[in-house]
């Protein structure tokens, strides 16, 4: 365990390039030849330069490379993400290298009633070779489980509610098409993405899973294209799946000093939740 924990932290140089940013524009249906080298990333979209370079023979059974750093194997084949955190510091230019480091932060194992369980939580750092500070630190928790077999392997179809009214509201429709547009920009060959029959056969899953990451990106998305305002921080919380081809609603909610911002899935349940900070 100390192992993982004691270790240097990976590090490389990476490209925010010009291709990478306008085939995330490309996959959000928006101008790509709007964007152009020498531009400021917008926030959200540096996803792409947190992938790893985990070789195909060592991915997890589950074929999640792990992001930036793999994830270590504790005997717990199954894995979800908890949530994230991101503060934004400064700015990317679009064309300029970046160094990344990746560490894992902490690794925290528990025995439930369902089992054994651990928390892995990684944290990157992107900045500039010509600055000292990071323009961006985000951390990622992930939920390792046991297998699970049978029966007890199948999500529970969750009741439907009334979703509530918003102000600030937009549904969106996640396909395979997006789903297996953002994985591939973030090198993220998690089955339960691309795999229907992994999905459903080995995790008991209704369908494939949108991206928590790509939920992240349509909720920045909504600050900055729909409110048209400028990020500082995001905490992110990921409560229940979201699946390929049904509907889901995004809802935003200013507070004192930040905005709350909710995703609902097609039955109306709470599925991710965001608090987001914006630039006064």
């Amino acid at each position: 365990m100390q192992d993982y924990l004691s270790a240097s932290p990976i590090k490389s140089k990476e490209l925010c390039s010009l291709t990478m940013v306008r085939r995330v524009a490309a996959m959000l249906d928006l101008e790509t030849q709007s964007f152009a080298e020498g531009d400021i990333l917008p926030k959200g979209w540096h996803f792409f330069m947190l992938a790893g370079e985990t070789r195909k023979s060592e991915l997890r059974k589950d074929g999640f490379p792990g992001l930036g750093v793999q994830i270590p194997d504790l005997g717990l084949p199954r894995l979800l993400l908890g949530g994230r955190t991101v503060a934004y510091h400064g700015e990317i230019v679009i064309g300029s290298v970046i160094e990344k480091s990746s560490f894992i932060k902490s690794i925290t194992e528990k025995t439930t009633k369902n089992g054994q369980m651990a928390i892995v939580t990684l944290q990157h750092e992107l900045r500039s070779v010509e600055v000292d500070t990071p323009a961006i630190v985000e951390t990622q928790t992930y939920i390792l489980l046991e297998e699970q077999k049978g029966k007890n392997n199948v999500i529970a179809e969750p009741t439907e509610n009334q979703l509530p009214i918003s102000s600030n509201q937009k549904q969106y429709v996640p396909d395979e098409t997006l789903i297996f547009q953002y994985s591939a920009l973030g090198f993220n060959s998690h089955k339960i993405h691309l795999d229907r029959n992994y999905a459903q056969q080995v995790e008991g899953l209704p369908d494939l899973v949108v991206n928590g990451g790509l939920s992240t990106v349509l909720l920045t998305e909504f600050i900055r294209v729909d409110l048209g305002l400028k990020l500082t921080d995001i905490k992110v919380r990921h409560i229940a799946p979201l699946y390929c081809n049904n509907p889901l609603t995004v809802t935003a909610e200013q507070s004192k000093n930040a905005w709350q911002l909710k995703i609902y899935d097609d039955k109306n349940n709470i599925a991710v939740e965001m608090e987001a900070t914006i630039k006064e």
